[in-house]
């Protein structure tokens, strides 16, 4: 099997799993934050800065790779980790998420998903088997099954309708793997907020014996609590000798409560994303470089932060950089906050490893300001 999970404990005050995934490029500790490099690059980033801060694996993503450069050339260039020049592990998502978060214009039958290019409004189709050639050419470690990604909320009789499709393309995803011993295919539950839903979803799912599994359809605008009651009833229904991924989620907040819930996998675009705009994650909470309080702050983005843009550069620096658009004011942004989360689940794993993530929960949320009234989230 391309992917195995080694459980190595539960952390007595809360439940939390401590693990190891192994891949064929590599092992990573879980839990996991996984960078997302969408075009086959964590935006500003070297596969050498990555690999310093102890990333050791990224996501990469089906749809745009598809489009752009086209999987055929990714191939002929000797596989995604050629392409991109990086040794450790790479998941690919399916693709569905985007089909349905980027096109207005999209028909779900049950072959597949007709749908128009976002870049040049051309007609495309996806399916189960499409999406299986696409990742089988990209040869990324852990492939994702083509899902329906349902909006929130969604009423019950069509998310129902959604569920039974997604375990019908499931089975046809894993018919359609071409290389299942040396990639990892895993299967992805849906259900939205309705538990009856998410145990039919799992149990369809199971039964196809992936060798691990992805939560779906949360973190796309439900409040938190109810992703944490769904997460709640979701993770004791999974394998427990299998690795489990929560989409799509990277708010150091609910990093942590996703740990505390059993999940071990986490991916999110957030640290980027917000860095472009000057955002960063502290040890205080959030700090936003472009205002204009910085401007003659010669003090580190955190004080508490041992990472390459904190040791070397200012705040007042990085305003003035951002704030003329300049790449590598970027760069030193997106590199702190990538490491803040990396760093923020090494603590989590010691937490779970010393039986006290509950203890850290609260010490965290207290510094970070997560308890305070009308508190600051991303």
């Amino acid at each position: 099997m391309a992917i195995t999970y080694e459980f190595i404990k539960t952390c007595k005050q809360t439940g939390a799993r401590l693990g190891k995934v192994h891949t064929p490029h590599g092992s990573f500790d879980t839990p996991a934050f996984m960078p997302v490099g969408t075009l086959a690059t964590v935006k500003t980033m070297s596969p050498e800065e990555l690999q310093e801060m102890n990333a050791n694996i990224i996501l990469s993503n089906t749809y745009h790779l598809w489009l752009r450069p086209g999987e055929d050339i990714i191939e002929e260039a000797g596989g995604l980790h050629k392409f991109m020049n990086w040794d450790g592990a790479i998941l690919t998502d399916s693709g569905g998420f985007q089909v349905f978060s980027l096109s207005d214009l999209r028909q779900i039958e049950e072959e597949g998903v007709h749908f128009r290019n976002h870049i040049s409004g051309e007609k495309l189709f996806l399916s189960p088997e499409k999406a299986m050639h696409i990742q089988n050419a990209l040869g990324s470690d852990i492939m994702m099954a083509f899902d329906e990604c349902p909006p929130y909320p969604a009423e019950y009789d069509y998310m129902k309708k959604s569920v039974e499709r997604t375990s019908r393309w499931a089975e046809r995803c894993l018919t359609a793997h071409k290389k299942p011993d040396t990639q990892g295919l895993f299967g992805i539950v849906q259900g939205g907020e309705y538990e009856e839903l998410r145990r039919q979803s799992a149990e369809d799912l199971t039964s196809l014996d992936f060798p691990g599994y992805a939560i779906g359809g949360l973190s796309v605008g439900e409040p938190k609590d109810v992703m944490n009651r769904v997460l709640e009833f979701t993770t004791p229904i999974l394998p427990e000798n299998k690795p489990r991924y929560l989409m799509g989620v990277g708010s150091p907040d609910s990093l942590i409560d996703g740990a505390i819930r059993g999940v071990d996998m986490f991916d999110c675009v957030l640290p980027t994303r917000i860095a472009r705009n000057g955002t960063c994650m502290t040890s205080n909470g959030r700090l936003v470089v472009r205002n204009a309080k910085f401007a003659r702050d010669f003090r580190p983005i955190d004080e508490n932060c041992d990472c390459y843009t904190c040791r070397n550069y200012s705040r007042a620096y990085i305003r003035h950089l951002v704030k003329n658009n300049e790449t590598f004011g970027f760069r030193l942004t997106t590199y702190h906050n990538l490491y803040f989360l990396l760093k923020l689940m090494e603590h989590v794993r010691q937490a779970i490893r010393e039986d006290r993530l509950g203890d850290f929960r609260e010490e965290f949320f207290e510094q970070y300001g997560f308890n305070k009234p009308n508190a600051k989230n991303f």
